[in-house]
C-alpha cells in the first residue's frame, strides 16, 4: 500500500502560467522524489502600468513517501 504526502507551493514566471507550474514541478522535484501529481489551487497575475508583467501560482504538489 502506497502512502502519499501533499505540500503546498509558489511559484512564478514572466512568461504564462503553465510555464510557472513547469518551474515550480521542476524545483521540487529537486527535494521530492515520486511526485504523481499537482493541483493548481490559485493563479494571480501582477500587472504594472496595465500590462501583466509576472504569473504567480498556489499549487499543491502530491508525492508518494518511500
Amino acid at each position: 500500500m502506497a502512502v502519499a504526502k501533499v505540500t503546498e507551493i509558489t511559484a512564478s514566471s514572466s512568461e504564462s502560467v503553465e510555464d510557472a507550474v513547469q518551474k515550480g514541478v521542476k524545483r521540487a522535484a529537486k527535494t521530492l522524489d515520486n511526485i504523481e501529481g499537482v493541483w493548481v489551487q490559485d493563479v494571480k497575475g501582477v500587472v504594472k502600468k496595465g500590462k501583466v508583467v509576472e504569473w504567480r501560482v498556489n499549487m499543491k504538489v502530491t508525492f508518494v513517501l518511500k
